[in-house]
């Protein structure tokens, strides 16, 4: 009988899911500045020269490990949020829900956002992503494209539906009225300006609804 041929799929596999625990749990632990590449590969029990093969730098491994962490919540079937500024992964795979009720819709995805913001994994790896991307310009781009548009444009869906609804005032542009949600909640999180609660967000949703609803 031969000897089984190794399954290198299966073993690049298991090194990728090593890496990004490892980029994550070092960011957690001891932050963007002291996390290395050097790092990553020796908790993850790699070589570094395998982390460069597949990455440029640990930005891009902390970018890649955050998709993947968000989508293995959604695979879960775990309902989460989005600011639209942290890029955590969100909103199931059918993006908000649209009950009919727009205040609960909105209300119920802000919760599950401050659920994610207030859940160390997501924290520091998004705050790590979020202040890199202001000057690492490229990072910044590549944030925007595959972390923030995709949330925007499940609140864009939710509110063009509200609007045809006759819930919002025909006027109304569901690209700028998304930010008088998901801005107030990114500002407080990243500056600690306030304490996160669901209290907040439930409040956030009855102003902003009461400024763009039919007059």
């Amino acid at each position: 009988m031969s000897p089984r041929t190794p399954d290198a799929s299966r073993r690049s596999e298991t090194s990728r899911r090593a890496i990004y625990a490892a980029a994550l749990g070092l960011v957690a632990e001891s932050g963007y500045a002291k996390t290395t590449i050097e790092g990553i590969a020796a908790r993850a029990g790699v070589g570094k020269q395998t982390i460069y093969r597949w990455w440029g730098s640990k930005a891009d491994v902390l970018l890649e490990a955050f998709l993947d962490l968000g989508e293995q919540q959604v695979g879960e079937g775990t309902l989460q949020g989005t600011t639209g500024m942290t890029g955590g992964a969100l909103d199931g795979p059918q993006g908000i829900p649209d009950t009919g009720d727009l205040s609960a819709d909105l209300k119920l995805v802000l919760r599950a956002t401050v659920d994610n913001l207030l859940d160390p994994r997501f924290d520091a790896p998004a705050r790590a992503l979020t202040a890199e991307g202001l000057v690492d310009e490229k990072l910044g781009r590549t944030v925007v494209a595959k972390l923030l548009e995709p949330n925007f444009e499940l609140y864009v869906e939710r509110l063009r539906s509200a609007r045809e609804a006759g819930q919002l005032r025909p006027e109304i542009d569901p690209r700028i009225a998304l930010e008088l949600f998901v801005a107030p909640v990114a500002q407080r999180w990243l500056q600690r300006t306030g304490e996160l609660t669901h209290t907040y967000t439930d409040t956030l949703v009855d102003y902003a609804l009461h400024g763009i609803a039919p007059r």
